[in-house]
């Protein structure tokens, strides 16, 4: 079978990067193209790579640099040994000490910010507008930009409702096309853990042989505002596919 490959907007969606961030990983040697059109100057990866770029942003994670993630797999394994885990520990500890004693407030600017922006914005607009959703309801997230964001990105919330009311400045109400086929994976915990079930469910399915046929959903069944644990949040990630 042939190996799928993305141009770089569409694997950074995919990997959960931004396009720069994997411009410097290819300029530093870490996670280069596996193509390069010369007429073009289009990079592609193929779908095998998110396998590599998963460890990676794993190991930085776990507070390795880019150079030891580099250094690691020209020694020919991406598995750091107990000692290096232990510094990397020490390392952990002493910055979370840090920031315990510095921090006072924050501003947030991830998906920390959605249960309580549904909760506090759209659910009260919903109700000015007598919108009804039906049993058992239904919602989910996209992310219409082509690429990877880390900060200040567009989210587009989706919400089954029985009938569409008045648009207003906040809410439109549209039809969506059917999505024919998806691969779909629960997804437990605080939303701040969903890029790496992204990671996870797309590296699986390059495995599978499918190709990504449509912008990836999160389904939100549980959150905040039915259970006070995060770790009792359930996200379904759910992504269009299709054989070639």
């Amino acid at each position: 079978m042939e190996q799928l490959k993305y141009k770089i907007g569409e694997f950074s969606r995919l990997g959960r990067v931004t396009v720069r961030t994997l411009r410097h990983y290819g300029e530093i040697g870490l996670l280069k193209p596996e193509i390069i059109d010369r007429q073009t100057g289009y990079r592609y990866y193929s779908a095998r790579q998110l396998q590599k770029l998963l460890a990676i942003v794993q190991l930085k994670e776990l507070g390795f640099s880019l150079a030891e993630i580099r250094d690691l797999y020209e020694e020919d394994t991406h598995f750091p040994d107990i000692r290096m885990m232990g510094r990397k520990i020490a390392d952990c500890e002493r910055e979370l000490e840090r920031h315990r004693r510095l921090s006072s407030r924050t501003i947030l600017e991830s998906y920390d910010n959605l249960g309580m922006y549904l909760v506090t914005v759209v659910a009260p607009e919903m109700a000015r507008l007598g919108c009804e959703c039906p049993e058992p309801g239904y919602c989910f997230t996209i992310e219409p930009a082509g690429e990877y964001r880390e900060k200040n990105f567009e989210i587009e919330y989706c919400e089954k409702v029985v009938s569409a009311k008045k648009d207003s400045d906040i809410i439109r109400f549209k039809e969506l096309p059917e999505v024919p086929q998806a691969i779909c994976m629960k997804a437990y915990g605080p939303y701040e853990r969903l890029r790496g079930h992204y990671m996870t469910l797309f590296a699986g399915i390059a495995r599978m042989g499918y190709k990504i046929s449509g912008a990836p959903r999160a389904s939100y069944v549980d959150g905040c505002w039915n259970q006070e644990d995060p770790e009792k949040w359930l996200t379904i990630i759910q992504v269009p596919v299709c054989k070639d």
